[in-house]
């Protein structure tokens, strides 16, 4: 198990019941390594469209003090990404998912603090089932082989694999370390970014599950120019078709989008959701579809994605805002490509470094 439980160790375990079996064997793991269950959250159908279609303002607006006391005591976080309906949310105003968003902003600030400082160790790992398969416009044997595949399963020492990629990526990360400016150019996109003085990450199978990407936080206020994502935005179950944004001295100042407008125009009146808050590459060329699940897409090999709002705090960022919205765009085109100071370090969805 990647955050490593032991003896002692406050575990909270969070994931829909439709997980149960993965659910059982992690708490199961939990206990023999002799950690301590403090929260145990398992979500059911339909709960969500129950109480946004009945909660007042303030029940949606409300965030209980345990979960404080949760957040500030844990050491360990284990999260199943299912779903049991993944367009549960897609009829609710999002003015009311954005004012829960808003609630909850405190106590995501101190779990992303106590994260980078390192007292709390977290995954994120999926677990197979119909409303992702169906999603993703799959069976659910072929979905299942999907995921094993995106989690290097497949391979004949996974372990190794992922050994591997961490190396590979390594030399790539010390490279972008020294830099000073990342220009990104493809299609309808020239994006000037600063990340002079900031850390790269390596992320390669300690934290999420599929992983693959390097990332980091841009510079505040030095992101510059326009880009056009060629994959949907997907927020709360809803699709943003056709993302175009336009950059000034780090906030958009202009926007579109084909298709739920409405969506990305709450986004934006979020505090600081108009500054970016990741730049990354995707460097998993195992999974080759998009899926409509950002899990797997913002590691797709050949893609990059940038996220609207709140940043990292363990690469410099300084960026607080109750969102964090990763879009996608693809690099695979032969006019697409990365450069580094000048220097041309990406094409066509392949990196040119280490030479």
């Amino acid at each position: 198990m990647p955050v490593n439980v032991q003896k002692g160790d406050k575990v909270q375990i969070k994931g829909a019941a439709n997980a149960e079996d993965l659910i059982r064997e992690i708490y199961r793991e939990v206990i023999k390594a002799g950690g301590h269950t403090v929260k145990l959250d398992i979500g059911f159908s339909g709960f969500q469209e129950i109480f946004f279609k009945y909660a007042t303002e303030d029940q949606i607006k409300y965030v209980d003090e345990i979960k404080f006391e949760h957040v500030k005591k844990m050491t360990k976080a284990i999260f199943i990404f299912s779903s049991y309906n993944t367009r549960s949310l897609t009829n609710i105003d999002p003015k009311l998912l954005v004012m829960q968003r808003n609630a909850g902003k405190e106590l995501n600030e101190i779990f992303k603090k106590r994260a980078a400082a390192g007292e709390i160790d977290w995954n994120i790992c999926p677990f197979p089932n119909l409303a992702m398969a169906q999603e993703a416009n799959m069976g659910i044997e072929e979905y299942k082989e999907f995921v094993y595949k995106a989690l290097a399963l497949d391979t004949p020492d996974p372990v190794k694999f992922w050994n591997k990629m961490e190396a590979n990526q390594n030399e790539i990360v010390k490279i972008l370390d020294k830099g000073k400016e990342i220009r990104i150019i493809g299609e309808d996109t020239d994006l000037s970014l600063g990340i002079d003085g900031r850390k790269w990450i390596n992320s390669c199978g300690h934290k999420n599950l599929p992983d693959g990407e390097v990332f980091t936080s841009p510079i505040e206020d030095s992101v510059n120019g326009t880009i056009r994502f060629t994959y949907p935005g997907i927020y709360m179950g809803r699709e943003v078709e056709n993302i175009w944004l336009k950059f000034k001295d780090g906030q958009v100042i202009d926007y579109d989008a084909a298709k739920g407008k409405d969506v990305l125009n709450n986004v934006l009146e979020l505090e600081n959701a108009k500054i970016l808050g990741e730049l990354a590459v995707g460097t998993n060329y195992g999974i080759q579809r998009f899926t409509k699940n950002m899990l797997f897409d913002e590691k797709i090999g050949g893609t990059i994605h940038l996220a609207l709002g709140s940043g990292f705090p363990e690469v410099g960022s300084k960026n607080k805002s109750p969102i964090h919205w990763d879009i996608l765009k693809d690099m695979k085109s032969k006019d697409s490509k990365i450069i580094l100071d000048g220097e041309e370090i990406y094409k066509a969805g392949k990196w040119l470094i280490p030479k």
